[in-house]
């Protein structure tokens, strides 16, 4: 099959009896269902996208010579992240990055995990690695889209993760099949949850030396007996894209996950028991491989806010104000800091064993703490320059209504003469960045969806101990013993 179209990815969904619920209702049908309307619009024009961008995006598959996306190629050499970074950026404007998890951020994650063979096989895990490589080469030439659920839930923040109810409700293996393994327990937080076609569960915190029951690596079909994808409330909404530019279409739902024994079968288990491979899979080259696209996407994400904020500025003649200039500047700053960090990490690129190719890690080490602090200053910083002029946005119908629309033209224009409807769009957008159902769920995804940022930080601080020896300070005191103050 070759990369597929929005309407092969909804064909792909229609009533393959998984079982989702959202409120009380157990959803029949996913594709049909009116609530998801327009997340399926906007996820299946990702995949347009694609097509409307081929030359960014789709490539010779080295494999099979198909089309597929960029985002399934293992990347071998410098100039193959650079042919990435370009098909990345593109898919990222889609959404102008308000979309957090389209199918190539777990693409990118699978095919890093296919490009490092040795990493998975340890300890007598070759037939696991096997399965993983076969498995990513399917998600390649099927273009199929994937969400992965790689927390477990913790009921009680007083006891270890592991243990006691905690350990009760967390994703565990119970027993063996004949066709494979069984699983039982929940996982958080499936994003993409009920409109992908594959669940893939790996890890996402080292888990203890002794957890052999929990140390499971897979991949499942989303309707696979006995998954429940539990979805917290639906915030797109099926309405007008100049009302709700982001709401109408980009609500990519987050859900629960419960796995009622599952059944698993053999091929599709990657790691099955091995606590010690399930530590390492995710500590050589995850960061280089999948930040890279996390980053570009913030990266598109601040400067499409920046300008955004100029914009609004101007129409409120606003835009030469010392205070205001102040925040522009800053959410430009975090913009270009973004694009160059991910250029440093391209720049220093090299092969992380196996021919694997991916970034340098240290630029994204203080990005993946960092970036949650910045989006949600650039959301505090669209509020504070456009104000209540938030709330004072006319929809789509009133500004069609002929008995409305004089009023708004003469109360509502731009401090440039522009119209009341360019300024009703840019304030609705801006309102839909932020202040909506959606724009709160996409600032709490921002401060956690890459971990919180005190752990990231630490985790930044033990691996620069590990880069390099740190022993400037004592080689300055020699050089004052040696040299005197005054001797070069």
């Amino acid at each position: 099959m070759a990369t597929r179209t929005g309407a092969d990815y909804v064909d792909g969904l229609r009533g393959d009896g998984r079982e989702v619920w959202i409120g009380g209702e157990r959803v029949q049908d996913v594709a049909g269902h009116p609530a998801f309307r327009g997340s399926l619009r906007g996820i299946s024009g990702f995949f347009d996208w694609q097509h409307r961008h081929a030359a960014d995006c789709i490539v010779a598959d080295p494999v099979s010579g198909q089309s597929t996306g960029i985002s399934h190629v293992i990347p071998r050499s410098a100039g193959d992240l650079e042919r990435r970074h370009r098909g990345l950026e593109r898919l990222a404007r889609y959404s102008v990055g308000m979309l957090g998890r389209t199918p190539d951020y777990v693409n990118l994650t699978f095919a890093g995990f296919a490009g490092q063979p040795s990493v998975w096989s340890a300890n007598g895990n070759e037939e696991g690695a096997g399965n993983l490589a076969a498995f990513q080469r399917e998600v390649a030439e099927k273009d199929l889209a994937l969400t992965h659920t790689i927390i477990h839930p913790t009921v009680d923040g007083r006891i270890a993760p592991y243990e006691g109810i905690n350990g009760e409700v967390a994703l565990r293996k119970v027993g063996e099949s004949g066709e494979g393994i069984v699983v039982r327990g929940a996982r958080i937080l499936a994003t993409l949850g009920p409109f992908a076609d594959e669940l893939a569960v790996y890890p996402g915190q080292p888990i203890p030396k002794d957890a052999r029951d929990v140390a499971l690596v897979f991949s499942i079909p989303l309707a696979t007996p006995g998954l429940k994808i539990v979805c917290r409330d639906h915030y797109g909404l099926d309405a007008e894209a100049f009302d709700r530019p982001f709401s109408s279409r980009f609500d990519e739902q987050d859900a629960f996950v419960v796995f009622d024994d599952v059944e698993i079968p053999r091929h599709r288990v990657f790691l099955d028991g091995d606590p010690a491979t399930y530590n390492a899979v995710m500590a050589r080259g995850w960061t280089g491989n999948v930040m890279q696209q996390t980053c570009i996407r913030a990266m598109v994400k601040l400067e499409f806010a920046y300008e955004l904020c100029c914009r609004m500025a101007e129409v409120l003649g606003q835009g030469r104000r010392p205070e205001v200039m102040q925040m522009l500047g800053e959410i430009w700053s975090y913009a270009a800091l973004t694009r160059a960090a991910v250029r440093a990490a391209e720049a220093d690129s090299h092969d992380f064993g196996d021919g694997a190719w991916f970034c340098d890690e240290a630029p994204f080490r203080a990005m993946r703490p960092t970036l949650p602090g910045w989006m949600p200053r650039v959301n505090e910083i669209i509020t504070l320059i456009a104000s209540h002029n938030l709330l004072a946005t006319p929809s789509r119908a009133g500004l069609e209504n002929p008995a409305l629309r004089p009023w708004l033209e003469r109360y509502l224009p731009g401090a440039d003469g522009g119209g009341a409807e360019a300024r009703s769009r840019l304030f609705r957008t801006a309102w839909d960045f932020v202040g909506s159902a959606l724009g709160a769920r996409t600032e709490l995804y921002e401060r956690y969806y890459l971990a919180s940022a005190a752990r990231t930080y630490a985790l930044a601080h033990i691996a620069a101990q590990k880069d390099r020896e740190w022993d400037q300070v004592p080689a300055f005191w020699a050089h004052l013993d040696g040299d005197g103050p005054c001797h070069g």
